[in-house]
Parts: C-alpha cells; structure tokens; sequence
C-alpha cells in the first residue's frame, strides 16, 4: 500500500468515528461491569457533535474497501426526582437506582429511618418483575471524614439495603454484590453541601429482562 492509500485509508476511519459519536450519543455501561457508574457527563460521546460535510474526501471508501458490521450501541437514560433523592438510570441492559442516603439513614448511621423499608421494597418488586438474578448494591460516601471511616459506613449502608432487599426478592438464584466505595465515584462537587448530598448515596443495580 502506497502512502498516500495509507493517509486516506486512515482519515476514513477517523471520519468514521466522528460520525459515528454524532448519530448514537451516549453510551452506557453493560451488565458484567464491576465499576460503578461514572459521573454524568463524562463520556466523551455526550460532548456536542463534530460538524462533518457531507461532501468531505475523508468520508469516502478508498477502492476495495468495506464498511464493517453495524453495531447498537447502548443509550442511556437518567431520570432524577424533582429533590435529586432518588435517580433512575436505565440502558438497553440494565437499570440503576440511586437513592441518596439522608432518605434512608440518619446522619452517619447504617441505621434505617422509617421511609427506607417502603422504597426499597418498590425497588425489590421491580427486579422480580425483571427477574433479575445478579443484583449489584454500592455504597458511597462523600469526601468529609476519613477514607477508612467512610469505606466502612458506606459498606454497612450497602449490607443494610442488601438485607432487606432480601426480604422482597425471594428468588434461591439471586447473586448480591455488595461493595462499599467511601468517597470514589462522585458524581458531583464535594466542594458544595448540594454535591456531598448526591454522592451520600446507594446504588442498586440489576439486569433488565430481555422478554
């Protein structure tokens, strides 16, 4: 291959890829993922689209060459409630909630108040209605406080919701994974009482059904 077949060859994948990012948007994570979910925002997809011509060069096969086989990518939608106390974050695969912490504990307690037992049963009846048999709880804190004490506390809260989730899905095949994270993973500015509130939280995270 010449030089100049290997420059066009090159700008047509690139042009590829830019448009690519362009019609499918943001993509989300897949259900054999073991990190959590990043914050919002930070995929580079999700940034404004990239003007392309239609008429540009780059765009162009050089001769013999193939597109390769279309791909679906997955689309995330997040749904927030109007206090940010609760966040829904649902892909092709799999859905997330987020509940923030000040709706299920007391200040730096892993310790139910009295509203935590109903939400987390409405969450229960939703994984039995997915039938969902692999089932991640993360724990989170915010940045105040020691990384160790903030480790612990976040993986008592996530045992906590693990335990009562129990109660609601019933079902012998279900797997729990349950992890406490401190302060990793924000998803907003610890820098704010506003931000510390939304990463004091506890995600739940199961498999949508493919019926």
């Amino acid at each position: 291959m010449t030089n100049r077949h290997r420059v066009s060859a090159a700008t047509t994948v690139l042009g590829l890829v830019i448009a690519c990012f362009q019609v499918v948007g943001a993509t989300g994570a897949h259900a054999d993922d073991t990190t959590p979910s990043a914050p919002p925002g930070s995929d580079p997809s999700a940034s404004a689209p990239v003007t392309v011509k239609a008429d540009s060069p780059g765009l162009k096969l050089p001769q013999g060459g193939t597109l390769a086989a279309p791909k679906v990518l997955d689309m995330v939608e997040v749904v927030e409630d109007l206090g940010g106390e609760q966040r829904r974050q649902e892909t092709n695969q799999t859905v997330m909630m987020a509940l923030q912490s000040e709706v299920l504990f007391p200040e730096d307690s892993a310790v139910f108040n009295a509203q935590a037992a109903a939400r987390i049963q409405a969450i229960g009846n939703e994984i039995n209605q997915q039938k969902a048999t692999r089932i991640r709880v993360f724990g989170f804190t915010d940045d105040q406080g020691s990384y160790e004490h903030g480790k612990e506390l976040s993986k008592k809260r996530a045992d906590a919701v693990q335990a009562e989730l129990g109660k609601t899905v019933t079902d012998p095949n279900v797997v729990f994974d349950v992890r406490g994270y401190s302060e990793d993973y924000p998803i907003a500015d610890n820098g704010t009482e506003e931000g510390r509130k939304k990463n004091r939280r506890v995600e739940i995270t199961f498999p949508r059904s493919s019926g």
